[in-house]
């Protein structure tokens, strides 16, 4: 994906959540650490052009909700969660870069009910590759593809990496 795909999934995925979300004075979108955080925020910007509502959105680090995070390294990098509105009552989505096994969307379940008990927990990704190890499936998604078990999908956001494109990596 280059930056103009990115563009039009994120455009795709904020109308379909406007679309869905009826009482959209109650919608609140959760970037998860480090890209979803930059999508979220991008997803907000949209919603807020295309409508005449204000949208609560924070930010969730789930490195140690993370089932693995002992055996990825023995000392987590751990950010700012960022979620200043109450969640109760709202209809929470989540937004993460890529979906692969569900175990960072489990963690960041486990993360948001620490913060209250959201009427309903929505999920945005923007790629999807599948190869699930947990039955979680996002509401929302730029991109379906499939890779090989070997290969790894790195978003870049110009936030942080000056260009906006998905990348395969062997």
């Amino acid at each position: 994906m280059n930056a103009e795909d990115i563009g039009l999934a994120l455009q795709r995925i904020a109308l379909q959540i406007l679309e869905n979300n009826h009482n959209a004075d109650s919608i609140a979108v959760v970037g998860i650490h480090t890209c979803g955080v930059f999508l979220a925020d991008r997803i907000v910007e949209i919603i807020q052009k295309n409508s005449s509502i204000g949208v609560d959105s924070g930010s969730l680090d789930i490195t140690l909700y993370r089932d693995d995070w002992s055996l990825i390294t023995q000392s987590p990098v751990v950010r700012t969660t960022d979620i200043a509105f109450g969640v109760e009552g709202k209809s929470l989505i989540l937004i993460d870069d890529v979906i692969y096994t569900g175990r960072t969307i489990r963690a960041a379940l486990d993360a948001i009910m620490d913060y209250g008990r959201p009427d309903s927990i929505q999920l945005g990704c923007l790629v999807d590759r599948g190869g699930r190890e947990l039955p979680i499936q996002p509401d929302y998604t730029g991109l379906v593809t499939s890779v090989r078990a070997n290969e790894r999908i790195r978003v870049l956001m110009n936030e942080q990496a000056a260009v906006d494109e998905v990348v395969i990596e062997s």
